[in-house]
């Protein structure tokens, strides 16, 4: 933020404050620098009908959301981020005119679930993994999966963007050329889980911008081309009890404690029916298909990248210790919220002593179906009728979210299923490429 001030002593640049609204897509607004005080104490107003907005702009009205009332977009001037050019940004919560948190806000969503995890004295770090295609970029016939020349090709902008997460304070942990032609991943140091989520919100903000400025656009969508390779949005989750991780150091499979198999179950067991909050857009079931690493049956296994949880066991090389990877996540949910019900799952699973499922040491799809019956391994759901249906009857998600949240994400994904759902596949992609990007 430029600290130059202009005759009357105001400072120059703008404050940008933003959510993530049930689509997965950031809405924003903007104050001059000098109304920050303004920002932070009563916020920017918005209609209420901002928590049923559509990807494609269609308002989702509701009983409860409409066109009446006001609500109010409030940061915290400690949590501003510099992203350059006199522009600084943090997330927003959303508030009701008397500053009370509003139950359609995702970051208080995510709040209780952290608070639930601290009444029963356990403590989560998250890590976000973000993929991403550029488009504009380097021909198709000249990339190389994970090759050291796709990385050396967009070099400015790699720069460019580790230099902007720097200001920023973002700290990131490595970028590296990903499966599919032009697609870059980058993973983000974990930390706990409201943070993380704010860091996942603005990565996407400077790989948009530091992409723009090298005549490039970035796609998040779950599907930037029909036949290509789909974005992911994995969370990595670590537990601990009184400074004690529960993903290792016990009697289980893998050094897995009593806690950790009750985490992991919790996970297998709840991820059907949270798959309206984790992948729910219009696009998401055609990412989350077997023999694409997306994780599509709900199973675990160790370093199992097709099963639906991924269990990184504590070893030399795992420099985090051990943790889960929950893959069927994409880049339309809404982060926080995908990061409260995977909190909520886990512990769920946790507080029940649910029994862990046999371990898929394969890839689920090799098993067969009748051999994965066997074993209780389910394909996550795909078709509209199941993922509104089973988010509909969740108890889980009764207990994790506040109604307004529930009647807000049903209303949105429900229209956005619906709406697309007959449409040719190739219209579907091109018209929400660019969707989620900043």
């Amino acid at each position: 933020m430029s600290t130059v001030h202009r005759s009357s002593g105001a400072p120059l640049g703008r404050v940008i404050g933003s959510v993530v609204d049930m689509s997965g897509i950031s809405r924003a607004k903007v104050m001059p620098a000098a109304r920050l005080p303004t920002f932070a104490s009563a916020g920017a107003g918005a209609s209420p009908s901002w928590c049923v907005f559509c990807v494609d702009d269609h308002i989702a009205f509701t009983p409860t959301f409409s066109a009446v009332g006001d609500l109010r977009l409030r940061i915290q001037a400690d949590q501003l981020r510099d992203l350059g050019q006199d522009a600084r940004w943090a997330p927003a919560d959303l508030v009701d005119q008397d500053a009370r948190p509003h139950g359609a806000c995702p970051r208080g969503a995510l709040r209780r679930a952290v608070d639930r995890l601290a009444d029963a004295d356990l403590e989560a770090r998250i890590g976000h993994e973000i993929e991403f295609c550029l488009f504009d970029a380097l021909p198709a016939d000249e990339w190389s999966a994970y090759g050291l020349t796709a990385v050396l090709s967009q070099e400015p902008f790699v720069r460019d963007l580790v230099e902007a997460a720097d200001r920023a304070g973002l700290a990131i942990e490595q970028v590296h050329a990903e499966y599919g032609p032009n697609q870059f991943e980058i993973s983000l140091a974990p930390t706990d889980p409201v943070a993380a989520a704010d860091d996942s919100v603005l990565a996407r903000i400077l790989v948009s911008r530091a992409a723009r400025a090298h005549g490039m656009r970035a796609s998040f969508s779950p599907l930037p081309t029909l036949d290509g390779a789909g974005n992911g949005a994995h969370q990595h989750l670590s537990l601990s009890r009184r400074g004690r991780p529960v993903l290792s150091g016990g009697d289980g499979p893998h050094g897995l404690t009593a806690t950790g198999r009750g985490a992991v179950a919790g996970l297998v067991r709840a991820l059907p029916e949270l798959m309206l909050v984790l992948a729910g857009s219009a696009l998401s079931h055609r990412r989350l298909r077997p023999n694409t690493w997306a994780g599509a049956y709900a199973c675990w296994g160790l370093e199992n990248r097709e099963a639906a949880v991924r269990l990184c066991a504590d070893t030399p090389g795992n420099p985090h210790g051990a943790h889960l990877e929950v893959k069927p996540i994409d880049p339309s949910a809404n982060p926080y919220l995908a990061s409260a019900a995977v909190l909520g799952a886990a512990l769920d699973g946790i507080e029940a002593d649910l029994p862990l499922p046999g371990e898929v040491t394969v890839n689920p799809d090799q098993l067969g179906e009748e051999r994965r019956r066997a074993l209780g391994v389910e394909a996550l759901p795909t078709e509209p009728e199941e993922l509104l249906g089973r988010f509909r009857a969740s108890r889980l998600t009764r207990e994790l979210f506040d109604p307004l949240a529930l009647e807000a994400l049903y209303a949105v994904r429900n229209y956005e299923i619906t709406e697309y759902r007959d449409a040719p596949a190739a219209e579907v992609v091109d018209r929400f490429r660019f969707a989620w990007t900043m």
